[in-house]
């Protein structure tokens, strides 16, 4: 079992300080666009922390007939209400956004429009959910989102602070995954298990660090080293040593992961630079 510290946000209380810079884009964006005025306006100028902004976007996100805004606006915000923590879980992933993705110009735009970080956010409600035994409500979430943002992350899986999603499509994290902090994941990522066994640990450990390209499935209770980098479309069958890159089908190790941590410079060379 992964140690609860390693869970927790490495900066308390990021989600004060990242809301300026949110509330100063979207007025800028406001300016440029208009139209766009209401949109922005009930997210982000009419409230005043960070946690309300997410409530609203999600419950816009993932609104349906058999659960409206309006019953999804209360719901979101006790939650976050009750888990200050885990908004700050969410603005790290906000920061992660802005500091490793080269399209990502301010946390605005991951916020209101970046389903990778969304899918993110909406998993984080359904593991409070979940921990609360409130089961039914978690896969409900986990359904809703899977939907709407295409990716499918089991309420049960833990996952650490600061994290990158980019892209989001087809992304699936199993009922027993481990992922800790500072991780960076494209598209198409699997952390899946390898047979129908129930019960019991049968989904990867992810740890610190670490970048997994497109594509890449690692499969079973294998660990990924800290700092390591597995290679776009690798089938990880193996544990992989931390500072280590894995490549291939079964992945073999190729090398060292060269960067102090793949994750924060997002490198996806197979070796380190000459």
């Amino acid at each position: 079992m992964i140690r609860p510290e390693k869970m927790l946000p490495e900066t308390p209380d990021l989600a004060t300080q990242i809301w300026p810079e949110i509330v100063a884009a979207a007025e800028q964006a406001v300016a440029q666009e208009p139209k766009l005025t209401g949109l922005l306006d009930d997210v982000i100028l009419s409230r005043n922390k960070l946690s309300t902004a997410i409530c609203v976007r999600l419950a816009r996100k993932l609104s349906r007939r058999d659960m409206g805004r309006d019953d999804l606006e209360p719901l979101i915000r006790s939650l976050l209400r009750s888990n200050p923590l885990v908004v700050d879980c969410m603005a790290a992933d906000l920061r992660a956004v802005l500091e490793r993705d080269a399209a990502c110009h301010s946390a605005l735009e991951p916020l209101m429009f970046f389903k990778g970080f969304h899918a993110l956010a909406t998993y984080r409600l359904a593991h409070i959910l979940w921990q609360q035994e409130r089961y039914v409500m978690a896969l409900l979430f986990q359904s809703v989102g899977s939907e709407v943002f295409g990716v499918d992350i089991h309420p049960a899986a833990q996952i650490g602070c600061g994290i990158m999603l980019d892209h989001g499509t087809s992304f699936v994290v199993g009922e027993t995954a481990i992922i800790e902090n500072n991780v960076s994941m494209l598209h198409e990522v699997t952390l899946g298990g390898t047979g129908k066994e129930k019960g019991g640990a049968r989904h990867p450990i992810v740890r610190s660090g670490v970048l997994i390209g497109a594509g890449a499935k690692v499969l079973g209770r294998v660990e990924i080293g800290e700092c390591a980098k597995v290679a776009a479309s690798s089938v990880v069958l193996d544990n992989v040593r931390p500072h280590t890159t894995v490549a291939g089908v079964p992945a073999v190790e190729v090398g060292t992961s060269g960067e102090d941590s793949p994750a924060l410079c997002m490198q996806q060379r197979l070796s380190p630079q000459p």
